[in-house]
C-alpha cells in the first residue's frame, strides 16, 4: 500500500501536467489543428546544430558512459565555471560547482545540505509550484511571501518573513509565471534584508531562464550581492534540453563553511539517489558553455501573443523573461475562467497553482504557427465575457 503523503499527492495532482493531459485528449478528440495548447513550459525550439551533431559524436566515444566523481567531471565543470566568471564577474572555481540533475536537482540538493526538519523556506509568490514539494522531501515548512502589485518584491514584506527559523530564501528571476527579472538595485536590497538577519539565511537564485530575456532586462549575478548564495541552473530552457536533466548548483566561493559545504553537497547529491548528472550532457555542456539557442525565437512569441491579448481586451503582466505570460482573468474564480477557454480549444494553466488568484499562465515556447491561429479561440473566449474589442 502507498503511503499516506503520496496518497494526498495522488489526489491533488499537478495542475500544470493536468492541463497537458487534457490537451492530449483533446487533440484526440477535436484535431490538432482545433487545440491551443498553452499550459506547459516545454520549448519547441530545435536545438543549435553544433548540439545535435556532438551528441552523435560523443555517443562513440569509449568510456562516455562511465561513473564519473560525484560532483562531476573536473573539466566540465571548470568550463563552466571560466564562461560565468566571464559574463558575471565573478571567481567561481571547478570546485564551487556540482552538476546536476537539472535545476530540480540542483535545488534538492542544496535544501537536503542545510536544512533540519522545521525550519523555514521563504519564497516571493507566484513562485513555481514546485517548491513546495522540495520543502517537503527535507521537512521545512514554505513561508510564502506576497510581492507588490506588479510582482515585484516587496521588501517590507520580505523583512518581514525573515524570523528566527527561516534558513533559505529561493528567487527565481526570470520568473515563472510572470516574467519578472529582478533589478541589480532588488538583488542588493534583498542582499541587505538577509544580511541583517541575526542568523546565516541562504539564498538560492533559481535560474533555468536566464538566457531568456528581453528588451532592457539585464541578468545579474546574486554572487556580486551575497556571499551565502547558490545558483542552480538547468541547460533545458537555454539549449532546449528538457528531457535531458542536465544543470548544475553553484556557490559562492565565499559560503560560511564552505569546504563542509562542498562535500555535502557532492554527498548529498549521491544519497538523494541522483549519483551524478548524466554523462553524455555533462560533456555536452563542458564543450559549449555558453552556447544558447536562438532565444529570439521567444521575444518574437512573446510580441506575437501580445498583439493577440491587446486584440482580445486581456490585461496582463508584460514579460522581461522566460517564455509564460500572466494574464488577469476577468472573473475572480480563475480556475472556471480556464474551464471555460477549454470550450474553444485552449489550454493555460490558473494562477493558484502558483500561490496567487485571478490570473492564468500562458506558455508561449509553442510554435508560432499555433499562436496565430488561437487568435479566434481567444477572441470567442474574450466575446464570452464582454472584453472583446475593448482596447
Amino acid at each position: 500500500m502507498i503511503s499516506r503523503y503520496m496518497k494526498e499527492k495522488l489526489s491533488g495532482g499537478s495542475v500544470i501536467r493536468a492541463m497537458f493531459e487534457a490537451g492530449a485528449k483533446m487533440r484526440k478528440e477535436r484535431g490538432d489543428e482545433n487545440v491551443f495548447d498553452f499550459s506547459l513550459g516545454n520549448p519547441a525550439l530545435e536545438l543549435p546544430s553544433e548540439i545535435t551533431e556532438a551528441v552523435k559524436r560523443l555517443s562513440d566515444e569509449p568510456g562516455i558512459h562511465a561513473y564519473m566523481p560525484n560532483a562531476g567531471y573536473a573539466d566540465v565543470r571548470t568550463a563552466i565555471a571560466t564562461d560565468y566568471n566571464r559574463r558575471f564577474d565573478t571567481k567561481l572555481m571547478a570546485e564551487d560547482l556540482v552538476m546536476t540533475v537539472g535545476a530540480a536537482g540542483a535545488l534538492n540538493v542544496f535544501l537536503k545540505t542545510v536544512i533540519n526538519p522545521g525550519d523555514e523556506i521563504i519564497v516571493p509568490a507566484p513562485y513555481f509550484v514546485e517548491y513546495g514539494f522540495y520543502a517537503e522531501n527535507v521537512g521545512a515548512i514554505l513561508r510564502v511571501v506576497p510581492t507588490d502589485a506588479n510582482f515585484r518584491p516587496d521588501m517590507d514584506a520580505l523583512r518581514a518573513a525573515v524570523t528566527s527559523k527561516t534558513k533559505v530564501l529561493i528567487t527565481n528571476s526570470p520568473n515563472n509565471p510572470t516574467g519578472v527579472v529582478y533589478t541589480a538595485d532588488e538583488l542588493s536590497a534583498i542582499a541587505e534584508i538577509l544580511t541583517d538577519a541575526p542568523h546565516t539565511v541562504y539564498w538560492i537564485s533559481d535560474e533555468p531562464y536566464r538566457e531568456i530575456i528581453y528588451d532592457d532586462a539585464v541578468q545579474a549575478s546574486i554572487f556580486n550581492y551575497y556571499r551565502n548564495s547558490v545558483v542552480a541552473y538547468s541547460y533545458s530552457k537555454s539549449l532546449s534540453l528538457p528531457g535531458e536533466r542536465i544543470g548544475y548548483l553553484a556557490v559562492h566561493p565565499d559560503i560560511d563553511d564552505g569546504d563542509d559545504m562542498r562535500r555535502a553537497l557532492v554527498t548529498a547529491n549521491r544519497i538523494l539517489g541522483f549519483v551524478n548528472a548524466p554523462a553524455l550532457f555533462q560533456r555536452l555542456v563542458g564543450m559549449y558553455p555558453g552556447m544558447t539557442c536562438d532565444t529570439t525565437f521567444y521575444k518574437r512569441n512573446r510580441d506575437l501573443l501580445l498583439g493577440v491579448m491587446d486584440r482580445c481586451g486581456f490585461h496582463y503582466t508584460r514579460p522581461e523573461g522566460a517564455f509564460y505570460l500572466f494574464v488577469d482573468a476577468p472573473v475572480p474564480d480563475e480556475a472556471a475562467f480556464c474551464a471555460r477557454a477549454m470550450d474553444f480549444g485552449l489550454l493555460m494553466v490558473p494562477s493558484s497553482a502558483f500561490g496567487v488568484p485571478g490570473r492564468v499562465r500562458l506558455a508561449y515556447c509553442v510554435a508560432p504557427d499555433m499562436i496565430r491561429r488561437s487568435e479566434q479561440a481567444f477572441w470567442g473566449l474574450a466575446s464570452a465575457y464582454g472584453l472583446a474589442g475593448r482596447q
